[in-house]
């Protein structure tokens, strides 16, 4: 462990989400139950009995406290926890563990993890999906039990203490959604990359976020202070007085810089020549947001945080009320759901994924969807039917092909005779649309603009199929160029054809919230941006500097250069004569 007073260490990274940060270390890192089959000398019977019912109090009073913190904030995710507490005091159970203590002279986490197993097992075979769901909870009861048998503190990110700076090998979707935003002041990860869901949740949240930092759990310790400086991408251990005091004054002028371009915020979107644009929000939940208050529609409702959030499938009924939430919370504005997108580095805990090579290649989103039909029935009858309760567009992610249109649209036709057929009411009209990702879907832009009413780019994934680059692998962060002259020449030939079309056309990925791509995209044709609520204010503040025309040569000079550092140096370059 680093000693206090040592020589500042300096690690580095990639920068994902702007900020500063001055607070100490959490290292988390998820349990893991490690048990082997094992016994002890007869006698001893009540001696481990009594260990396993200790265990029992402990986690108990642990569950009590979860449910107590969260129950004002997040009501739903305590009912969670109290379902744990009736699993974990179940007597069925603690009855099987007193046998294999008793009876078999099993140590306590073996019996442990036999008995909750084998309850979770049974679970998993029965028909209705909501019993078979709680097999996961049974699972997440059985570690509890067994990391305090272990004699391991908890680790959670869900109510944290004190103010830190997470320190994780990697961080999951539920990781981040369900975290405790007062509390976390930055985050530091061994992978990822701009587009992983760790950094897009980071800038979602506004907490500054670099990734990619090597051996960044066994170099850093609980408790170090440390300096995150997410507008470089580096992490500052153990730091002296001097340095200290530099970074206070440097989070003083970035939060006045910050506060300049907020007043951008509500301002109408428009360029210098008077031309008007729309900006879109992407969320990925059912909760209000501040910056609904700014944008013209949402251009992303990112539905597997609801499947992800669950401890089970969610039903028809569940997804129909928290879609038509989204669009009360809208107010009006038109709201794009994408159908269900898991897969690659997204999982459900219910749902056996089998393990791929390449899984971001691989049977995700869509491909998923239309081999899990049930599935994908349910989502679309409950978007439907939301769909009478507020301007609803449909979108399917992941779409490669005219055959994979085709596919989809016969689905929801289907599921449309279905509802009138039961006379349950929807949008006759509701829009049905596709993220274009794949680049051979991209390529022929021409052709899939006819069987859709809009399209909407996915730039992240686009960029990484585009470049041959998996984004999530830090190793290779610097073969992932989303500004490279490729992805613009790609990007104006869809804008080209769905604007030749008179069709919607709109850019939902990380791109769409770079300031500096926002500009050349909008040269290139595109009027509607959808990004993270944290990114308006500067997307807002950069084109209202610039005129249509400007913008067009722009763009027009950024399609024949050679390399992404020529079209970040030249257009950076651009904004900064207008500053």
């Amino acid at each position: 462990m680093q000693k206090k007073g040592e020589q500042m260490r300096i690690l580095k990274g990639n920068p994902v989400s702007p900020g500063l940060a001055l607070a100490s270390i959490y290292i988390y890192k998820a349990f893991k139950a490690d048990v082997h089959e094992s016994y002890f000398p007869a006698g001893q019977e009540e001696e481990h009995f009594l260990k396993f019912k200790d265990a029992i109090e402990m986690a108990e009073k642990e569950l009590n406290e979860i449910v107590t913190s969260m129950s004002a904030e997040s009501p739903d995710k305590a009912k969670i926890f109290t379902a744990h507490t009736e699993i974990l005091l179940d007597e069925e159970i603690e009855e099987g563990v007193r046998e294999m203590i008793y009876e078999s002279h099993a140590m306590p986490d073996y019996a442990v993890d036999e008995v909750f197993s084998e309850f979770a097992k049974l679970l998993e075979k029965a028909k209705d999906p909501l019993i078979a769901a709680r097999a996961a909870d049974l699972r997440d009861v059985r570690n509890r039990v067994l990391r305090i048998l272990k004699g391991e503190k908890e680790n959670n990110l869900s109510s944290l203490r004190e103010n830190c700076i997470v320190v994780a090998h990697d961080l999951l979707p539920s990781d981040t959604a369900t975290m405790d935003r007062q509390r976390v002041m930055g985050i530091i990860t061994e992978v990822g990359g701009a587009t992983s869901h760790t950094a897009i949740l980071a800038r979602g949240y506004k907490i500054p976020a670099v990734l990619g930092v090597k051996d960044a759990t066994e170099i850093l310790n609980n408790g170090d202070n440390v300096i995150l400086d997410a507008l470089k991408g580096t992490v500052l251990v153990e730091p002296d007085k001097d340095t200290i005091e530099v970074y206070r004054q440097k989070l003083v002028e970035y939060i006045q810089e910050e506060r300049q371009t907020s007043e951008y915020l509500d301002r109408i979107p428009l360029v210098a020549s008077g031309e008007r644009y729309s900006v879109g929000l992407n969320i990925g939940g059912t909760e209000p947001e501040e910056g609904f208050k700014y944008v013209d529609y949402v251009g992303l409702f990112r539905t597997e945080f609801l499947y992800m959030g669950s401890e089970y499938m969610p039903t028809e009924e569940e997804q129909f009320q928290a879609y038509r939430k989204v669009l009360a919370n809208a107010m009006g504005n038109p709201v794009t759901l994408r159908t269900l997108d898991i897969g690659g580095d997204k999982t459900l805990k219910y749902m056996a994924l089998p393990k791929e090579d390449n899984p971001f290649l691989g049977n995700r989103a869509l491909r998923l969807c239309l081999q899990h039909m049930d599935m994908f029935r349910t989502q679309l009858r409950a978007a439907l039917r939301a769909s009478a309760f507020g301007n609803l567009q449909i979108m399917f992610p992941m779409v490669g092909t005219m055959d994979d249109i085709r596919a989809a649209n016969k689905v929801v036709a289907e599921v449309k005779a279905e509802l009138r057929a039961e006379g349950i009411a929807f949008d006759e009209r509701v829009k049905v649309g596709i993220m274009i990702e794949i680049p051979s879907i991209a390529l022929i832009s021409d052709q899939a603009v006819k069987e859709v009413d809009f399209g909407s780019v996915g730039t992240n994934d686009l960029t990484q199929y585009l470049h041959a680059v998996d984004r999530m692998n830090p190793a290779i962060t610097d073969y992932y160029h989303s500004m490279s002259p490729a992805m613009f020449r790609v990007l104006g030939k869809v804008f080209e054809e769905y604007n030749k079309a008179g069709k919607e056309i709109s850019v939902c990925g990380e791109l769409a919230g770079d300031h500096m791509a926002a500009l050349v995209m909008f040269g290139l044709g595109l009027r509607k941006f959808s990004m993270n609520a944290s990114n308006i204010a500067r997307v807002k503040r950069t084109l209202s500097l610039f005129t249509l025309e400007e913008a067009k040569e722009i763009a027009k000079k950024v399609l024949n250069l050679a390399t992404q550092a020529e079209v970040i140096e030249f257009v950076k370059g651009e904004i900064e004569k207008k500053n």
